[in-house]
């Protein structure tokens, strides 16, 4: 019998195992990165780093796999900032740390504040304005991305902290890919039609690519392509590194993507 992804996983005495975009190398005060489900405590469909604070996993587990990404980091889990995501567009202006809600994207230009967004399909984008040291988390599925929350937030960045899109770098990190994407036209039709195929298993269905999506909202918004990290990771066809909500029925565990800068 073949082991299931979770008991493949590498025991909780490993260190949590996280990715970082390349970004982080020219800016030494940058801190930014996404966690993959490696390197925790949690069990079942939560094994073994599921930070997700809105789940049915054990909450001292939570709290202990969050405790050690934060070590890994070199970060204090009290300077995170995060919110009960909704599926909306609201964004958060964030001064202080702590838990909100009603927000899926956060923005600050005050140092030693990590913004947080909690995934597992939807996409994380992170945005970093360097010359105002000003950053954003997004929390981007279908319903943001229609709302095209990823505009909306460099605007509000643009509008609050002065910064130029141009010198704005993003990452837009694992999510999960057209390929294993299908949703229903009503989905779909919120979308241009270059963003969506008609799905192989059923003329009703139709697969979205939530990734380009979001990629065009930056290149829309005055980033340049230069600028612009794509994770090449689906989290629906990773299953050793990533929970996926779809490939898992929705009993899961949650990656946080999360970036600040940090005092030297």
């Amino acid at each position: 019998m073949q082991p299931n992804a979770a008991e493949r996983l590498p025991s909780a005495g490993i260190p949590p195992k996280f990715i970082v975009p390349n970004i982080t190398a020219r800016y030494p005060s940058l801190i930014a990165l996404q966690s993959t489900r490696c390197g925790g405590v949690s069990e079942g469909p939560f094994a073994s780093l599921n930070v997700g604070i809105n789940t049915e996993d054990n909450h001292e587990s939570v709290k202990e796999n969050t405790e050690r990404l934060c070590s890994a980091a070199g970060i204090k889990p009290e300077n995170m900032v995060y919110s009960d995501q909704v599926h909306g567009t609201e964004i958060l202006s964030a001064e202080k740390p702590g838990r909100y809600h009603g927000y899926d994207a956060i923005i600050t230009d005050r140092k030693d504040l990590f913004l947080c967004v909690f995934t597992a399909d939807c996409y994380p984008v992170m945005l970093f304005d360097h010359r105002h040291n000003a950053v954003a988390a997004v929390h981007a599925g279908w319903k943001g991305s229609a709302g095209e929350i990823v505009i909306k937030t460099i605007a509000a960045m643009q509008k609050q902290f002065h910064s130029n899109p141009e010198e704005c770098c993003a990452y837009i990190g694992a999510g999960i890919t057209a390929e294993a994407y299908e949703v229903s036209h009503d989905v779909a039709k919120e979308f241009s039609s270059d963003n969506s195929r008609r799905s192989l298993l059923s003329q009703e269905k139709y697969m979205l690519d939530l990734r380009t999506i979001n990629y065009q909202q930056l290149l829309a918004s005055g980033i340049s392509e230069s600028n612009i990290e794509q994770s090449p990771y689906c989290t629906s066809g990773n299953s050793d590194l990533f929970f996926s909500y779809r490939r898992d029925n929705g009993k899961t565990g949650r990656m946080v993507s999360l970036i600040g800068v940090r005092s030297l």
